[in-house]
């Protein structure tokens, strides 16, 4: 217990520092080094590269409004000529950050609902006799409801769906071949709250025709959000022709990075685009389709339908962005971090000299020192003491005594002087002591001795 008391109390010492001068060049070097790579990563990395003088935001507010344009021309055996703009093949067409870009498709026209036999590549609406198609039960994944009927025609179940069934054949071109000299308008709005901030990525100006003209370039035209579909593919990696075929999934990223400690012309968007949808060795995963219908009423007021299996490419825009602007808290944080740095590399240092060279005990006996105020303190009281005590060990009356026999001596020595008168005489040996002295008489005289009396007696 005693140990752990004591370590108890050294944790009330106060510790400062103690400079000591070692002349260690090869210590010397190696600290001048790690002082000059800790200033070189506080100017150069924290407040070069990472600003780290200011105040940073990335809570970033955004909105994304998308136009699309441009025409094509189909022909197909089933559907004949048919011409397409973005109000068909955009989806949805009011312009959101996501929409989608038909490129191919498989119609079935003229569904009605009725009785017809399942797709044979439906493994659940395949059947050897009508006990493997019970009434009512719905074929999984598949396209209607059974009737209890087999269909020894086909190899599968009678369906109450819409029917012909679809036309399920894998696309091998793209039917929008042209699609790829479709332009896309991304107009893209941001805004800083903590620093009131609020810019477009499109040129401010007066300029009516300038959207109409221009095409985005990163170098000459960084400002202009109007993008070709094809070269959106192409910086993917990809080929859009390819692309189009099966689909797939293409993600537009605007990154915001605005110094405003700088114009604000200065904080420009800055593009990218990545292929989303994994496409490796045509697998299975890879491509982007889904299905929708047109409706409608024959004279009769029958209802019927067309069928469409569309591929294409989906647009992810995605919005990034950050902003700072100097501020001294920060600063004063990146410095004090600096600072800190640096008190390492003298710890090191120290812990190289005091534990791993053949001098250390040396450097430890210089480098620490132990003081104690209360040891210190007590040095000088007890010296005082003992020359108090020293002198006080006479009685007090001794020192009546002393003074007395220094009155006899000196009336012996002189008879001459005890003959004057009383008013000329020096002080009386005090007589309320009732002591004996001895009093030294010259050379072959004898000893007097001299006793008072009290007056009291």
């Amino acid at each position: 217990m005693a140990g752990w008391g004591g370590f108890f109390v050294s944790l009330l010492n106060y510790k400062t520092e103690k400079y000591v001068i070692a002349e260690n060049r090869k210590i010397g070097i190696l600290f001048r080094l790690y002082q000059l790579a800790v200033l070189g990563y506080i100017i150069g990395w924290v407040f070069v590269v990472k600003k780290g003088y200011q105040e940073r935001e990335e809570a970033i507010q955004t909105s994304v409004i998308t136009k699309l344009k441009g025409v094509t021309l189909t022909n197909s055996s089933e559907t004949g000529l048919h011409l397409w703009s973005s109000e068909d093949y955009v989806i949805p067409p009011n312009g959101e950050q996501v929409f989608f870009v038909v490129t191919n498709y498989i119609e079935t026209p003229n569904q009605r609902l009725e009785f017809c036999a399942e797709s044979y590549k439906v493994p659940d609406g395949r059947c050897q006799s009508d006990d493997d198609c019970p009434a009512g039960e719905a074929v999984i994944a598949g396209n209607g409801i059974k009737t209890g009927v087999c269909l020894n025609s086909t190899g599968t179940c009678e369906i109450h769906a819409w029917c012909p069934v679809e036309y399920s054949k894998r696309p091998t071109e793209p039917l929008l071949n042209e699609a790829e000299n479709f332009t896309i308008y991304i107009k893209n709005f941001i805004r800083f709250p903590k620093f009131e901030f609020s810019k477009s990525n499109v040129l401010e100006t007066s300029n009516d025709s300038y959207l109409k003209k221009c095409s985005f370039d990163r170098n000459y035209n960084p400002y202009c959000p109007i993008f070709r579909l094809g070269d959106l593919v192409s910086w993917t990696g990809n080929d859009f022709q390819e692309m189009a075929t099966k689909g797939g999934s293409v993600g537009i990223l605007i990154e915001w990075d605005c110094d405003l400690d700088k114009d604000a012309s200065l904080c420009k968007p800055e593009y990218s685009f990545t292929r989303l949808d994994v496409n490796v060795n045509n697998s299975v995963t890879s491509g982007y389709n889904f299905r929708y219908a047109r409706y409608y009423k024959n004279e009769s007021g029958e209802s019927y339908r067309d069928l469409y299996k569309v591929y294409g490419i989906r647009f992810d825009i995605m919005i990034n962005g950050k902003a700072g602007k100097f501020n001294i808290i920060p600063t004063i944080i990146a410095i004090g971090s600096g600072v800190a740095l640096l008190g390492v590399g003298a710890f090191v240092c120290d812990m190289i000299l005091l534990y791993m060279m053949n001098t250390s005990s040396l450097y430890r006996e210089r480098k620490f020192e132990i003081i104690n105020f209360k040891k210190e303190k007590d040095k000088p009281k007890e010296g005082k003491s003992g020359h108090r005590e020293r002198r006080s060990r006479k009685p007090h009356a001794e020192k009546d005594a002393e003074n007395s026999i220094k009155k006899l001596e000196e009336e012996t020595c002189s008879p001459a002087e005890n003959q004057q008168p009383p008013d000329k005489r020096g002080p009386t040996i005090p007589r309320n002591t009732g002591q004996r002295y001895t009093i030294l008489s010259p050379q072959g005289a004898e000893a007097r001795h001299h006793i008072t009396f009290s007056s009291d007696a």
